[in-house]
């Protein structure tokens, strides 16, 4: 059977598709518009919430960005690319890194509803978008100081972990400055050379989540 990832541009699920791409496998990209047209009954039967993303890998359907992660490396991954099996020195820090990625994203999340998916204003809470914008500096410099010294987040090296960390970073700079933050930059910037992660980005001319390069909390410029 034909291995699908369903994805929006730019959400969690990218942090699937460029995991599915340094993991060099074969699948099909089905790429549903964000918004409404997740939570069509046919959608809803493969994933009940309607959401992003959603593997499906023949009898296998997983809809958790994490599981999915865990799933691939221990199902297509050699030890010491990707995956640091149990007993591997680095295996407790990979679990770690790897679920810390969606710590970031929920800080995220919350941003990206108030700045983005909220259209009327006077439904937008300033109070939230500061509480967010902060608690995900927080948790940003957590990673600044695990990069100190390093180029990945494990000391042995790239792995699935970068996709779910670079990932979280990368979405997360939308809404936090991270022109201080020097490891995470030199990181981003690591990641961005990296064919898989240029493989999960938009095209040029696809709708984007994203619309600006940064969405700044109200009062400031």
């Amino acid at each position: 059977m034909t291995r699908v990832l369903h994805h929006c541009h730019q959400t969690r699920s990218m942090r699937s598709l460029w995991l599915l791409h340094e993991l060099e496998l074969a699948f099909d990209l089905v790429v549903h518009p964000f918004g409404p047209d997740l939570y069509t009954p046919e959608y809803r039967s493969i994933h009940p919430l309607g959401r992003v993303p959603c593997l499906v890998d023949g009898d296998v359907t997983l809809f958790e960005s994490g599981a999915i992660a865990e799933y691939l490396c221990e199902t297509y991954a050699r030890q010491g690319s990707l995956w640091r099996s149990p007993g591997s020195p680095d295996r407790a820090a990979w679990l770690q890194w790897l679920h810390y990625a969606e710590t970031i994203a929920v800080h995220v999340a919350n941003l990206t509803q108030q700045h983005i998916v909220i259209w009327e204003d006077a439904q937008r809470s300033p109070m939230v978008m500061k509480l967010e914008a902060r608690r995900l500096a927080k948790a940003l410099a957590v990673v600044e100081k695990a990069l100190a010294g390093r180029d990945w987040m494990l000391p042995s090296g790239f792995s699935a972990v970068d996709t779910g960390i670079g990932y979280s970073v990368y979405a997360a700079q939308h809404f936090c400055d991270i022109s201080s933050l020097p490891n995470i930059r030199a990181y981003l910037d690591r990641c961005a050379l990296r064919p898989a992660f240029a493989s999960a980005l938009p095209p040029d001319d696809a709708p984007r989540l994203y619309a600006r390069p940064f969405y700044a909390e109200p009062g400031k410029a």
